[in-house]
């Protein structure tokens, strides 16, 4: 009876233990925030390389006097996307930004990885110039 109550007594373990249950939940919380991170600067990146376009739109139509194909905007948003992992499409149309606006809207879906389950989650940026 003495040694059972002994054991019930001992603490040496007790910090391992506590440790174990504050661990996981711990690096849950950190890898989250790695995560939506990435979310964040991927969102940003997407902002800047739809604003690129739809200034490349604008230059262009205005230096050559013609519109810009589609593809040549596509082109030009992916090479100004430098976020992690995703690849963007874009789309430009003229108006809707005023008399002589260019409107580009950018998309993509960036591939979240929490551990066992993979998230998609879509983005979407709009731009106009002037």
């Amino acid at each position: 009876m003495r040694a059972a109550l002994r054991y019930i007594a001992d603490e040496g373990g007790a910090s391992a233990a506590e440790f174990a249950l504050v661990f996981i939940p711990f690096s849950a919380l950190v890898l989250g925030i790695i995560g939506l991170s990435m979310v964040l600067y991927a969102n940003q990146t997407l902002q800047y390389a739809t604003e690129a376009a739809a200034r490349y739109y604008s230059v262009q139509t205005a230096n050559t006097g013609t519109v810009p194909a589609g593809s040549a905007i596509q082109t030009y948003g992916a090479t100004a996307y430098t976020g992690p992992s995703m690849s963007p499409t874009f789309s430009a149309s003229r108006g809707g930004c005023g008399p002589n606006g260019f409107q580009v809207y950018g998309s993509g879906s960036f591939p979240l990885s929490a551990g066992v389950i993979n998230i998609s989650v879509p983005l979407q940026a709009h731009a106009c110039f002037p």
